[in-house]
């Protein structure tokens, strides 16, 4: 019995001895296979009391191996997005991903995180060309990418879909969904540059309309910005045509008589803007996205702010048109400190009304609109704003001859800027 005892101990301690062999070697042989070379795409896993540096092109392509992949189903990874559930399906030889709830960050919103409440993603690997899908409440995509050592590129399409399916996503922080009633469709390309995270994308929407939320009734909002101004000059209004208003479209919207409330031309530009590296942040509101920022959604910077204004900017445009639009924005828009709307800007900063400013003055009051109150504190401290934005608004002033255009950027300089006090 005892020697059955120690020969059976001593077939366990080898069966040990080699099994811990067998697995050391499968670990020195996986570290082997996803260890980066040089300028490869890599980052650091932890594996037990080990770190590993590993490229990421072999650890995706590894893990996308079947009889990888099937060690994989069922188990969940934690990553900056949350927990990530995945699943093998050995008929369609794909992994799944699946990510409940989501949360997506990048510098080119700002620092407000974006959530969904599901996102589902497929993976299918042939060599290093990899696609799959991506699926969020009603919304689908494609997308595809070829692996390299380096990093890859990936390709997402969001063929039309409903305007409303798309805003379904955030119903849970949209509070107007409850009201608003949309019309139309949107559509996207984006391609995403791994590791870099560079991301480009292309939008379209087709005839969306929104109802239901009351702009209608802006047709008799009600400044209180000129409270305290003498009572000729508050009850004046700004004319739609005026120098300081056409100084406004430069300085703030060009494209504001082209575009249906949102400017998918300046949004790109933006995105492109603020993935720069220690970019200031550039945004792409129009003056009717703005409007409604001033009236309803606050200060607040986040991709959901932008979405319900945009909510408000489209239907604004149906029932209350351009210059209504731009009227409102003359007598709402900050310009500095406790002030607010044109004519207490052009009463406190130069004891005019707003019809009497010259094409300087009205220029310089429109160059503050990208920052009033850091451009109100350089005023008072330096005796004049950012010269190289004022120069700039000035020469984008329409329909204004290029000539006096010219005249006006030269003559900024020499002008001695002095608010009163």
């Amino acid at each position: 019995m005892r020697k059955l005892l120690w020969a059976t101990a001593r077939i366990l301690v080898v069966t040990a001895v080699l099994a811990m062999l067998g697995l050391s070697a499968l670990l020195f042989t996986a570290r082997a296979i996803v260890r980066p070379a040089q300028g490869d795409w890599a980052t650091t896993l932890r594996v037990g009391p080990l770190n590993m540096d590993v490229g990421v092109a072999a650890l995706v392509q590894w893990g996308s191996t079947p009889w990888i992949a099937k060690q994989l189903h069922g188990r969940t990874l934690p990553t900056r997005l949350g927990d990530v559930h995945l699943a093998w399906d050995e008929t369609s030889q794909q992994l799944s991903l699946r990510c409940q709830p989501c949360t997506l960050r990048s510098s080119s919103w700002g620092g407000e995180p974006l959530r969904l409440q599901d996102v589902r993603m497929t993976v299918r690997r042939n060599a290093t060309e990899l696609r799959g899908t991506l699926h969020s409440g009603a919304v689908s995509a494609t997308w595809k990418g070829t692996l390299r050592p380096t990093g890859i590129t990936l390709h997402i399409d969001v063929p039309d879909t409903p305007v409303a399916d798309g805003y379904a996503l955030f119903a849970h922080a949209i509070p107007e969904m409850a009201q608003a009633q949309m019309e139309g469709t949107f559509a996207l390309h984006a391609t995403l540059d791994l590791p870099s995270k560079k991301l480009s994308v292309q939008p379209r929407i087709s005839g969306m309309a929104v109802q239901g939320l009351g702009t209608e009734a802006w047709t008799q909002a009600q400044s209180q910005c000129n409270r305290g101004l003498p009572v000729a000059m508050a009850r004046a209004n700004v004319r739609s045509d005026s120098l300081l208003a056409r100084a406004v479209l430069a300085a703030e919207d060009q494209r504001f008589y082209e575009h249906p409330g949102y400017d998918l031309v300046e949004m790109n530009k933006a995105l492109r803007s603020n993935q720069a590296e220690d970019a200031t942040l550039r945004g792409a509101s129009t003056l009717s996205q703005q409007v409604a920022k001033l009236l309803v959604t606050g200060g607040d910077r986040s991709p959901v702010r932008k979405l319900r204004e945009l909510l408000y900017a489209v239907e604004m445009e149906q029932t209350l048109g351009k210059a209504r639009i731009l009227r409102l924005y003359l007598d709402h828009a900050p310009w500095g400190a406790t002030i607010c709307g044109a004519q207490a800007a052009a009463h406190t900063y130069f004891g005019k009304r707003t019809d009497q400013l010259s094409a300087a003055q009205a220029v310089w009051l429109a160059a503050m609109l990208h920052n009033p109150a850091l451009e109100a504190q350089r005023w008072k401290a330096r005796g004049s704003i950012n010269l190289e934005r004022a120069q700039w608004v000035a020469s984008n002033l329409r329909p204004v001859p290029k000539r006096e255009r010219a005249a006006i950027t030269q003559a900024l300089p020499q002008l001695v800027w002095a608010p009163a006090s």
